[in-house]
């Protein structure tokens, strides 16, 4: 596994829990360092039980050194970053290339290139490119993943689907005898053409940040006409043709594949001359999202900001992760504490190093020193903490206000105790 983070980490730890001998090689040696000694980069519910586990096993060994990975494989994953070009919607995609010319270097024998990375279509074709001088070493294939952060080992062991891209049929005979122990489980292997592997991924995160995009734009519509946005997801989820997941309103969405594969596929129909105008819709919508919300947060406490202490619960694009990236709190933090309010922020993920230099940014240890005092409380992300907060006891502030981007809380409830309540698409009933 080329690349230990999040997908190649999770990937690799998972296919050495199923009985594969995994070498994962990052040229970051702090990071290996600290996976050798049973430290994981990142946070993942279980991650670090499954590495002591096969690492201890010796089915699992971490290195730098990429000659003797790429040389002892007989499978090599590229598991690196795809991040958006600065200034751009393009994909950089200069990462996987330097892999593949790594590949190309040290390797002396037939193996098989397994993009994991999220490449734009016609990748494949381009890593071909580059070992044609050996072309017969090398079988090109595309196995997009689709693990969700915070449910990653689930995902990978009971996933809705396992996707294998290729244009040589004997490349697939090879992948489904190593995904054999999740497809005997009844996992769907589907097959399809190398550039269709490739497709299926931008297009699959596209739909599912659509869903997402709509339901809170009809949620804007919602506070506007005094209907409760639940009762729309839930009618229009009960739908089988629609379905009720990824219909539930709050933040802009954001994290490491939505923000940037959205980009990512509007650039590659691009390259075709083809426009994606719903997916440009979309990506536009999202960004206006935490303007909108922004905004709300004025209208909630006034225009003037100056000393008023406003705690967020959450900082993360979603819980059981630590992710920031493109998280709804990157935008949100910095602008309210630039307009002089001062801001305490609770994570169960820990202190985050995008806020340590902001002025009147602290980070709280725990919920009840975080909300002490508060005038507002803004509950960001879902964790199980947040779910069942006597806030009378613990803001002791008797003006204090809460806006849950998440409608973790009943507004009859919140007014019978007569905290004043606001939350995403619901009549407002304070």
């Amino acid at each position: 596994m080329i690349g230990t983070g999040y997908v190649g980490l999770v990937s690799g730890v998972c296919f050495a829990d199923i009985g594969n001998q995994v070498v994962c090689v990052d040229k970051d040696k702090n990071k290996i360092d600290k996976l050798n000694s049973g430290i994981s980069p990142i946070y993942e519910p279980g991650l670090d039980e499954l590495i002591k586990k096969n690492f201890i096993a010796k089915r699992l060994t971490f290195t730098t050194n990429i000659d003797r990975a790429i040389s002892t494989s007989d499978i090599i994953f590229i598991c690196v970053g795809t991040p958006t070009r600065k200034g751009s919607i393009k994909v950089d995609l200069s990462f996987v290339y330097k892999c593949t010319k790594e590949i190309l270097k040290y390797s002396k024998r037939k193996k098989i290139i397994v993009t994991k990375s999220t490449v734009p279509v016609g990748t494949g074709d381009e890593i071909e490119k580059i070992v044609k001088k050996n072309k017969k070493l090398f079988t090109v294939v595309s196995n997009p993943e689709f693990l969700r952060e915070g449910e990653a080992i689930r995902d990978f062991r009971f996933p809705d689907r396992i996707v294998i891209g290729s244009n040589e049929k004997k490349a697939f005979n090879i992948m489904r005898k190593l995904y054999a122990p999740l497809t005997n489980k009844g996992s769907k292997f589907f097959t399809t053409s190398r550039r269709g592997a490739e497709l299926i991924k931008y297009a699959s995160n596209a739909f599912l940040a659509t869903k997402i995009t709509f339901i809170n734009e009809l949620a804007n519509l919602c506070e506007k006409s005094g209907v409760n946005i639940e009762d729309i997801s839930l009618g229009m989820g009960s739908d089988s043709r629609i379905g009720g997941r990824f219909l539930r309103a709050g933040p802009a969405y954001g994290g490491s594949c939505f923000p940037k594969d959205t980009k990512g596929l509007v650039s590659a129909a691009e390259k075709y001359q083809i426009n994606l105008s719903v997916v440009k819709s979309v990506i536009k919508s999202n960004q206006e999202r935490v303007n909108l919300l922004t905004k709300r947060v004025h209208k909630i406490l006034g225009s003037n900001l100056k000393n008023k202490k406003i705690s967020f619960l959450g900082v993360t694009f979603k819980p059981n992760t630590d992710d920031m990236r493109d998280s709804t709190s990157l935008k949100m933090i910095p602008y309210l504490c630039k307009k002089g309010a001062k801001v305490n922020y609770y994570d169960p993920s820990g202190e985050k190093k995008e806020f340590k230099k902001i002025k009147n940014c602290n980070y709280s240890s725990d919920i009840k020193s975080n909300c002490k005092g508060a005038d507002l409380v803004i509950l960001l992300t879902e964790w199980d903490e947040f779910k069942s907060i006597d806030f009378k006891k613990i803001v002791k502030n008797s003006k204090f206000k809460v806006f849950d981007l998440r409608n973790l809380y009943s507004a009859e409830e919140m007014k019978k105790n007569k905290i004043k309540y606001f939350s995403i698409g619901r009549p407002n009933i304070n």
